[in-house]
């Protein structure tokens, strides 16, 4: 069994979704019947949240516009992909019921004045349920027999609204009951990415790409043969092809080589993706639905070394460097756990940490508490803040095979301001934080020597 997710702008309108019915008709032909995950038409989910913004800012007009621009799209779909009228009708009913009850939702909202994190989550969650029922109506009528599942009555989820945790056991079993059956009758189960329910019953969201993650979670509830990623490029690059031009397509890379990437900046597959299918060792596999001819790039447990000395580069760009000095850190225990509690209070993800004797230095991306915890830390120890900065992290299974390969990475950013510089303990990341201005061009000289020339034989192994 193969589970395939196709993005956003893979069932953005007619053409894309028609191309995605091509698709899966040719893997159902040379593997058996797949399971098909999909996320909202492109921008939808952007529109969704939106609308719950306008709601929050009073403008209870702008919402309800909004959501009319979003039926009609949907609408115009419909009906421009489905010619059989019984089907087409049914289908575009059912659309109109979960746009009105969309609409009545933001008015709650806007009658009440207050967006809880769970009504926020029940109106962002309704881009995934409209794309999966009109995608199975779709493979249907082009002659693939499928069936829209609502994925809320199969991934299980805690109840933190906008990031919920997957209850893993629950949901294998709820696959096995609800999904496993459809694809023994030869029927194509279709579900939303991105959604869930708690246990009983309350819509949930696992956070912004976890499209993606819903798949690896089902394919590994399903002990899938492999999880397919179908995007608009061709596969992970070597780097990110707006930042650094000649940006090739990588055939293979390891799991962890594919989560650092992924953590620090690569756009093509979510953070957390990879987890479920690192566990059962399934292979994921990135595909470009325009272009279904190519290999594209294929992530396992351990693939074979590429030519370069680097798989790749990943990048972040408006970071902020949060300073903590103070003179208690020397030789003091408590001090670290008093830096990190701040950060956790305050609900604040931390990438890159730098120590000294007398001084601490982390990076964040989420601003939104950076007052709160410049306020707390400043408690016990002098802080400086230091905004527009970027991280650059080079990634390679070499680094940690071939001695001396971080001191040339550095060495080749001699001209650069360095700000932190972190090796993670696995050693096959190797993170350096700078400013914003300086990232593209320190991107283009660390690609240019290390993800194209062949690398050399290492001299020792370690």
């Amino acid at each position: 069994m193969v589970v395939m997710k196709f993005g956003g702008t893979s069932v953005k309108d007619r053409e894309a979704i028609a191309r995605l019915a091509a698709i899966v008709a040719r893997e159902q032909a040379r593997t058996g019947t797949p399971v098909v995950v999909v996320s909202a038409m492109s921008g939808i989910t952007d529109q969704l949240l939106d609308a719950v913004a306008a709601v929050e800012r009073g403008d209870a007009p702008g919402a309800a516009q909004k959501v009319t621009v979003m039926r009609d799209r949907h609408r115009a779909a419909a009906e421009a992909l489905l010619t059989r009228g019984d089907v087409r009708d049914e289908v575009i009913d059912a659309l109109e019921r979960q746009w009105r009850d969309t609409a009545q939702i933001l008015h709650a909202m806007a009658v009440l004045r207050e967006v809880s994190p769970r009504s926020r989550d029940a109106v962002v969650a309704m881009g995934e349920l409209a794309s999966s029922q009109l995608v199975a109506a779709a493979l249907t009528e082009l002659g693939t027999p499928a069936r829209f599942v609502d994925a809320r009555t199969v991934l299980v989820t805690s109840a933190d609204h906008g990031m919920a945790q997957p209850d893993q056991a629950s949901t294998a079993a709820r696959l096995h009951e609800r999904v496993l059956p459809l694809v023994r009758e030869g029927l194509v189960p279709v579900l939303g990415g991105f959604i869930g329910a708690t246990a009983d019953g309350i819509t949930t969201t696992l956070g912004r790409g976890g499209s993606d993650y819903s798949a690896s979670l089902f394919g590994a509830g399903l002990k899938a043969a492999e999880i397919q990623i179908w995007t608009d490029v061709d596969g992970m690059l070597t780097a990110d092809p707006r930042v650094v031009q000649g940006a090739r397509p990588l055939p293979s890379l390891s799991f962890a080589e594919a989560s650092e990437l992924a953590y620090f900046g690569a756009k093509v597959l979510h953070p957390s993706t990879i987890a479920p299918a690192v566990t059962d060792g399934i292979p994921v596999r990135i595909l470009n639905s325009h272009r279904p001819e190519v290999a594209g790039t294929t992530i396992t447990a351990n693939p074979p070394l590429p030519e370069a000395p680097l798989t790749g580069l990943a990048c972040k760009r408006d970071i902020t460097v949060v300073d903590i000095r103070s003179t208690m850190m020397l030789a003091a225990y408590g001090f670290m756990r008093r830096v990190f509690e701040v950060f956790e209070r305050h609900r604040t993800s931390v990438d890159v940490i730098t120590t000294s004797e007398v001084s601490v230095s982390i990076t964040i991306e989420d601003r939104r508490a950076i007052e709160g915890i410049v306020a707390d830390l400043s408690a016990f120890a002098e802080v400086g803040v230091e905004n527009e900065m970027a991280l650059l992290c080079a990634v390679g299974e070499r680094l940690r095979l071939e001695a001396g390969l971080a001191a040339r990475v550095l060495g080749a950013l001699d001209e650069f301001p360095l700000r932190m510089v972190s090796q993670a303990g696995a050693r096959r990341n190797l993170t350096v934080v700078l400013p914003q201005a300086q990232l593209q061009a320190a991107m283009a000289r660390v690609h240019e020597r290390f993800c194209l020339e062949p690398a050399p034989v290492p001299e020792a192994v370690a």
